[in-house]
């Protein structure tokens, strides 16, 4: 794997969230010769290469990998009809018959020293998912080498890894949940109220509480370990958080459900059919999008296309997207 370095520059926002470049380095994936053997075509989730991205912030190495993909039907855009969405989809030369892509991209975290994961991805529940487990085995790890899992809210496509086959995969990791998402995924007065998509969701929280007894719920921002902070992006769900990481000048704002394909970030009015409570879910776009463009912070979003490294810019007094130049630098 080529390793090409670039000057990083920091930036500073207010209320915990540091943005800055990052040093980058080369995706890569399975070379031909290491190609399963002939047999039936492969499924998306069993491609014969495996997405890697990875950029340098400080000591760390980032490592962006995915577990799929899953097509969010066109009405699933609350603030637009389905009409405007799609229409927005094609002038962005994205539109597809079944709605807008939504990849599910999860990111390693290595210092050396400990390595944690921000979320697991649906692992099969949504999708064409399911590939997380071959994304950590194309960089060399297993799941039981998982020193910490992160999960930024409690919607089955952030933890299904978790608990895919009833099982808690991975044994050796604490894991760390907002306990205000604990408290409602757990409630079975609001699993009794809720619609069937949010089902899921539920009884996968239910599973995570039961299979993984180092389950820390951590109650608002704090440093799960040096350079490691947690931020606080509630709206999506009641405990909906991000993760900063920072050193030497240099850091990455992990934002999972901020950000989606297609609508954002230039309409902060328009959410998706999943979001607990919309207003507050839009409050926090409308706080975070200008302080984000204003400090040219380097973002990574969960459902963006992978890698989801990119920058909210402010063009022309609207503010989009820009993916952020992150490979082959020097």
């Amino acid at each position: 794997m080529a390793n090409l370095s670039r000057r990083a520059l920091a930036f500073g926002l207010p209320l915990g969230l540091v943005g800055g470049s990052a040093l980058q380095i080369l995706t890569t994936g399975h070379s031909a010769a290491e190609a399963p053997a002939a047999g039936p075509a492969p499924s998306p989730v069993a491609a014969r290469v495996t997405p890697l991205a990875q950029i340098r912030v400080g000591r760390f190495t980032v490592t962006a990998l995915t577990d799929g993909y899953a097509d969010m039907p066109y009405t699933f855009f609350p603030g637009r009809t389905a009409a405007q969405v799609e229409q927005a989809a094609v002038s962005q030369f994205v539109a597809r018959p079944s709605g807008v892509r939504f990849v599910f991209n999860q990111y390693l975290i290595e210092d050396g020293a400990r390595r944690i994961l921000l979320d697991t991805g649906p692992a099969g529940s949504i999708g064409q998912t399911g590939a997380l487990p071959q994304a950590l085995a194309a960089t060399g790890l297993r799941r039981d080498q998982i020193d910490a899992v992160i999960v930024t809210h409690m919607h089955e496509d952030h933890m299904g890894g978790l608990v895919v086959g009833g099982q808690n995969n991975y044994p050796n990791a604490e894991l760390y949940i907002d306990q205000r998402d604990v408290k409602h995924w757990t409630d079975p007065a609001k699993r009794a109220g809720a619609p069937d998509y949010l089902q899921n969701s539920f009884r996968m929280a239910s599973e995570v509480v039961k299979l993984y007894p180092r389950l820390q719920a951590i109650d608002g921002e704090r440093e799960v370990a040096p350079g490691v902070s947690i931020i606080d992006l509630t709206g999506h769900t009641p405990g909906h958080i991000g993760v900063r990481v920072a050193d030497a000048g240099q850091s990455l704002i992990m934002v999972s459900d901020m950000l989606f394909p297609v609508v954002h970030p230039h309409a902060t009015d328009v959410g998706f059919l999943f979001e607990q409570d919309r207003a507050a879910a839009k409050a926090m776009r409308d706080r975070f999008f200008p302080l984000a463009a204003s400090e040219g912070a380097l973002i990574a979003a969960t459902h963006m296309p992978f890698p989801g490294l990119g920058r909210v810019v402010l063009d022309r007094g609207q503010m989009r997207w820009q993916v952020a130049d992150w490979a082959l630098q020097s």
